[in-house]
């Protein structure tokens, strides 16, 4: 079988760190003026320092450019471009055919990735883009797996394939949507977008005997979600994906958080790497039990399995866990206890798992003390009540910095 790149989210430096820690093979990021989530904490700097990280330990960065270009926006795609050649980040990922061109100029040693904001679905729309220059297609999640083996099949042997596995779904095709520049003004096709989908909206239906008069249908107080989709999640698909010949494997999320992106990583590398070493033996069961830890939508295989499949509207429109949530950030190991950076509220006799790189069991424990971090004072519970906001606790375990804690509700 041949080695699955698994590419993860890096909305910021300290993310991409975490994202390699958990297993990602490569990271994909984005400048916050030229790409789809202009809202990530990417910035110049952050950008350098990531894809010099990355090469100091054999890993890759992709970076996109992958707005719908205006006119007025090439010269800043151009001094981009330039930058990241220099950088030699590994590649620019890029949905418009203008911007193809330009990056070729100006990029000339960069791998060009076309984004699935591309709509790419066919084999022969693989062919074009790679006449014009692509080394990889990202294909659009609307295909089902026949459709897929068909893309496989038929694409010039040094075009390389990647796909999502997991992540959010949006009401559009293959991302390309209108309806936030519509109704808010802020265009999801320049990186802008305000989630209209995720809103709730207020359905009305014309009486038949009485025209004009609008009767509400009546869902809750909060309205009805009836754009809202559910989460793609292929983790108990990796055996068929990887028998597919499929050269990298993609998981949404450059706005989640660094205990959603070890979470989710973690377990798409547990799975990638036991179904490598024992086919026989795979259950994806397992590692589907881990990503529901994570603060989530529910969950789906959108058309993987079935172009007929209608279980992808996620009604509730909330994302939710009820039972788990970010705990903590190691830090460091004092003597023989452990500085961590707090996400929520600690106590003592709470009940922790420690996510540990490479393995999908967790390591359960409970607080039996805390400290100060500031003055070393026993304290019985702890507050995210400023920036960074640290404790110290005893952990079980040798750990390393930057290991996420969760915490069991």
């Amino acid at each position: 079988m041949k080695k699955i790149e698994l590419l993860a989210p890096a909305g910021s430096f300290e993310k991409a760190k975490i994202a390699f820690m958990y297993g990602a093979d490569a990271v994909y990021c984005g400048t916050p003026k030229l790409s789809l989530r202009s809202r990530s904490e990417v910035g110049d700097d952050d950008l350098a320092k990531t894809i010099e990280y990355a090469h100091s330990i054999g890993k890759r960065v992709h970076v996109a450019i992958n707005i719908y270009a205006w006119d007025d926006t090439y010269e800043e795609i151009k001094k981009q471009a330039v930058e990241l050649n220099r950088l030699k980040v590994d590649a620019i990922i890029i949905s418009d055919g203008g911007v193809v061109d330009v990056v070729r100029e100006y990029a000339p040693d960069t791998e060009i990735h076309i984004s699935t904001q591309a709509n790419t679905v066919s084999y022969h729309t693989c062919k074009f883009w790679h006449r014009n220059g692509a080394k990889r297609i990202i294909l659009g999640r609307e295909l089902n797996k026949e459709q897929i083996k068909e893309i496989m099949k038929n694409k010039p042997d040094d075009l390389d394939i990647e796909m999502f596995a997991h992540g959010a779904l949006c009401f559009g095709y293959s991302g390309r949507c209108f309806l936030s520049e519509f109704l808010a003004g802020r265009s999801g096709n320049l990186g802008d977008c305000a989630q209209s989908c995720r809103w709730a909206f207020n359905v009305y239906v014309e009486e038949t005997n009485n025209p004009g008069n609008l009767m509400p249908v009546e869902t809750d107080e909060k309205g009805t979600y009836i754009f809202s989709s559910k989460d793609l999640c292929l983790i108990k698909e990796i055996p068929e994906i990887i028998d597919m010949g499929i050269n990298s494997l993609k998981i949404e999320g450059r706005l989640k958080t660094e205990y959603y992106v070890a979470t989710v990583v973690n377990a798409y590398r547990n799975a990638i790497d036991d179904y490598m070493k024992d086919p026989s033996s795979f259950d994806g069961n397992k590692y589907l039990r881990e990503l529901e830890k994570t603060k989530t939508r529910g969950l789906t295989t959108f058309y993987f399995n079935d172009r007929n499949n209608k279980d992808f509207q996620d009604y509730s429109g909330r994302q939710y866990n009820a039972d788990y949530e970010f705990g903590g950030k190691v830090i460091k190991e004092i003597d023989d206890r452990t500085l961590i950076e707090i996400r929520n509220k600690l106590s003592v006799g709470d009940s922790l798992e420690l996510i540990i790189p490479g393995k999908i069991e967790c390591l359960e424990f409970k607080i039996d003390k805390l400290w100060d971090a500031e003055t070393f004072e026993e304290i019985d519970t702890v507050n995210p009540g400023k920036a960074e906001q640290k404790v110290i606790l005893k952990i079980p375990a040798k750990v390393e910095n930057g290991w996420i804690i969760r915490r069991k509700k």
